[in-house]
Order: structure tokens, then C-alpha cells, then sequence
């Protein structure tokens, strides 16, 4: 039985549309969607990042803290404990320095890409004023001590999953960066204070 021709007719259409819809995807949009698959990477792993050097600040910061440098003079503790416990603590500081160090230097990668202007501006601060503790004179327990205060409200909001976010956990974490940065301001207006003149 011969085929009828609307019939050779329909499924070469059919063909040749499919033909020219596969070519055609394969040739414009799946580059398009290459391309654009490895910027959403990009980004996502740089909050990734993110949130790991806040974890190594939290981490670092509190092992800083827990372990304070044995005095010169303390007979408990032998040179060579005092020499590991020493090289412990600069190590930590290495941590701090480093993890700073990458949010400062890489602040362009992950802040924009989080949705609003409020979080945006929350990371911008954080992230500066992270970098000025570090740059500061302070002792390095002060500075482990201030970094994790800054860093604690910062993970509370970004380290949660984004429909665990509350708009009252953003205005909490403001608050606290606001009171510690006017902290550290009045701390280092006191330390920058000229001494009083004799009398």
C-alpha cells in the first residue's frame, strides 16, 4: 500500500523541524547557557568562600582567645610548652591575617551578588571593619576577640539558609556591628587621647 503523500509531507516536516530546533538549541542557546551556568558558579562559590573564612575567623578567633600566651615568668610552663603554645597562637593570627585578608580582597566577587541593598551593605561594613581590627595595634587576643564579636551577628544572618533569614535577624545583626563599631571607635579615641599635661 503506497504511503499518502500528506502523510511523507507531515513527517518531513516533522523531521526538518526537529532537525533545525536541535541544530539551532546546540548552536545558539546552549552556549549561552554554558557561559551563563559557570558566572552562577563563580558566585556561588564565592559565597561559599564566604562563609568558610567567617567560619576560620570564628574558629581561629576563639582558639586565640582560649589559649593565652603564658607569662615569661610562669615556672608551670617549661620554654619548650611556652615555644609551641607561642607558635600555635601565630599561627592562629596567620588564620585571622589570611581570612581577612581574602574578604577584603574578594568583597567584589561575593557582596553584589546577595538580593538586597541591606545585605549588601551589611557585608560592605562587616568586612571593613574586619580589616581595620587586623590593621590595627591592638594585641592579638583584642583582635581575635573583636573579630569574632564582629563576625558572630554577620554568620547569624549569612551563615542561615535564605528562607531561614528574618528581616528582625538583619536589624539584629546592624545593631550589635553598630554598638561594636562605636566601641572601637571610643576604645581607640581613648588609646589616641594626648596624656594630660603635668600640673
Amino acid at each position: 500500500m503506497p504511503a499518502d503523500p500528506g502523510v511523507v509531507e507531515t513527517v518531513t516536516i516533522a523531521l526538518v523541524t526537529a532537525l533545525v530546533t536541535t541544530v539551532g538549541t546546540q548552536w545558539l542557546v546552549v552556549p549561552r547557557l554554558e557561559a551563563r551556568k559557570r558566572r552562577i558558579l563563580d558566585v556561588h562559590q564565592a559565597r561559599d568562600q564566604f562563609l568558610a573564612e567567617m567560619r576560620r575567623i570564628l574558629g581561629a578567633g576563639g582558639r586565640l582567645q582560649n589559649f593565652e600566651a603564658p607569662a615569661p615568668d610562669d615556672p608551670a610552663c617549661s620554654p619548650v610548652m611556652r615555644e609551641r603554645i607561642e607558635a600555635g597562637r601565630a599561627r592562629w593570627v596567620k588564620q585571622l591575617e589570611d581570612a581577612t585578608e581574602w574578604l577584603v580582597d574578594n568583597v567584589e566577587l561575593y557582596a553584589p551578588s546577595w538580593p538586597t541593598e541591606l545585605l549588601r551593605d551589611l557585608i560592605s561594613t562587616y568586612v571593613a571593619q574586619a580589616w581595620a581590627v587586623m590593621l590595627s595595634e591592638r594585641q592579638d587576643t583584642r583582635k581575635a576577640e573583636l573579630l569574632v564579636a564582629l563576625t558572630t551577628p554577620v554568620w547569624e544572618v549569612f551563615g542561615s539558609r535564605g528562607w531561614e533569614r528574618r528581616p528582625s535577624d538583619i536589624a539584629r545583626a546592624q545593631r550589635k556591628l553598630a554598638a561594636l563599631i562605636a566601641e572601637m571607635a571610643a576604645e581607640a579615641d581613648r588609646r589616641n587621647a594626648p596624656a594630660p599635661a603635668a600640673a
